[in-house]
């Protein structure tokens, strides 16, 4: 046989066997198995492995976790059964996977966390937040004495997004601020000293002032902003902590999309009024107002890709439920029936059914947790699906509190995508985070 023939038939057949094992069962729910669990205090969980050998299973410390039942640090398994996990009392264990006791295969790092109880949420809030600083939001040009045209901020470097925190050494904790000090540098001809944030780093810059002779004023060349309004959904309220959680995404400005870093924040009451019901290609919303007596509900003190979060006094009224319920972490949400909660109509929280279609394995955050569909007649008639203002929406399933609804597919309203609880619960510090998260955008 012709040696290149052979060389090419070898490698034929090496590929596929690759394919082949890779295929295989066994190979995919290795690489299915995670590096990281958490559980709750009493609860069980499984490794499943599908492998026809024999194995032994070491566990560090038996009092924190049990594996098959067993307080023993090790003993002998058959990887072709699941591996039991029960969780005995708050701390942190290793188990250890050897094949034939002596070849390393897996090593699970698990936390057990005391059991976590929150109410669940589903009310309308109003949403009002004061930036930490001064968000530039647009350039426009000044009219000058010659005639000409500019723009004094984007001439110094400043772009949309961009954070102002000091002017000549005074800090912007308010946009009102800023004409006097502006004024005033013109008048005396001197550049305005700018320390600002992009990104997250601290920069500088000078910028002069340039007198507008159509409204006899000196400018910036910048639209500028301090504050934001909306409406979201409230998802829990801890009681034991007083912390609550909302909205399952970021605060992000209108006009540069930019995250909103939050210097101080209020949630209030607020009363549906009508619905926009969603249609393929355009996102309905909830209209609503803030009440005229409303009561401020609680304090906005982070603002991070799961929500908002901050301190809460009461508990809310118009909940569905009169005590806490059990948390579900993520590795607990299935493919199925769930229930959303949200508000409709004035401030009376429902219940309607939604059918979880997918979800992700995130052994890290990530807001895209899972897919669910709207499946309930009554919700799918009054708003065509998932509309803006519906997001933090608490999920349940099977009595636990698993996640919030966070975005809506524009193509089909009665989908979108819900991020597990668990996440937004760490933003909130009820859970402690994991040691790799990043940071929060955090009030100052």
């Amino acid at each position: 046989m012709n040696p290149n023939l052979k060389r090419k038939l070898l490698g034929m057949l090496m590929a596929f066997f690759l394919c082949f094992v890779a295929a295989a069962e066994p190979v995919q729910s290795f690489s299915r198995l995670p590096d990281h669990i958490s559980m709750f205090s009493g609860q069980q969980g499984k490794l499943q492995l599908a492998m026809p050998v024999q194995a032994v299973a070491s566990v560090d410390r038996p009092e924190v976790v049990q594996v098959n039942g067993s307080f023993h640090h090790a003993q002998q398994v058959s990887l072709r059964n699941p591996i039991q996990l029960t969780s005995q009392q708050a701390g942190s264990a290793q188990v250890k996977l050897k094949l034939f006791g002596t070849i390393p295969l897996k090593t699970v790092n698990v936390d057990v966390m005391p059991e976590l109880k929150v109410v669940p949420g589903g009310q309308t809030i109003g949403v009002k937040v004061k930036s930490a600083g001064i968000l530039v939001v647009g350039h426009h040009l000044v009219h000058g004495g010659s005639g000409g045209k500019a723009s004094p901020g984007e001439s110094a470097g400043l772009k949309l997004g961009d954070l102002l925190t000091s002017m000549n050494g005074v800090p912007l904790d308010n946009v009102t601020k800023v004409a006097a000090i502006v004024d005033q540098a013109g008048k005396a001809n001197k550049p305005l000293n700018i320390i600002f944030k992009r990104d997250g780093h601290e920069m500088r810059t000078k910028l002069s002032p340039a007198f507008d002779e159509q409204d006899q004023t000196w400018r910036l060349g910048l639209y500028i902003r301090d504050s934001a309004a909306g409406v979201g959904t409230l998802t829990f309220y801890a009681p034991h902590q007083k912390v609550y959680g909302a909205l399952g995404h970021v605060i992000t400005d209108m006009n540069t999309q930019t995250p909103i870093e939050v210097g101080s924040g209020e949630i209030l009451q607020s009363n549906v009024t009508s619905i926009s019901r969603s249609e393929e290609g355009e996102p309905g919303e909830k209209r609503a107002h803030f009440l005229k007596d409303s009561r401020v509900l609680g304090d906005v003190q982070r603002n991070t890709p799961f929500g908002i979060f901050g301190k809460m006094k009461d508990k809310p009224e118009h909940s569905l439920y009169p005590e806490p319920i059990p948390v579900g972490l993520s590795g607990e949400v299935k493919v199925g029936p769930a229930e959303i909660l949200t508000v409709v109509e004035g401030q009376q929280v429902e219940r309607f059914n939604v059918e979880i279609i997918h979800v992700s394995k995130q052994d890290a955050p990530a807001t895209k947790g899972m897919v669910l569909r709207i499946t309930d007649p009554r919700l799918i008639k009054k708003t065509g699906g998932i509309v803006q203002g519906m997001s933090g929406s608490p999920i349940v399933q099977n009595g636990k509190l698993i996640g919030a609804v966070t975005h809506v597919f524009v193509n089909d309203p009665k989908s979108g995508y819900g991020c597990f609880i668990e996440w937004m619960l760490q933003d909130s510090g009820v859970l402690p985070a994991k040691p790799d998260r990043p940071k929060n955008l955090k009030a100052s």
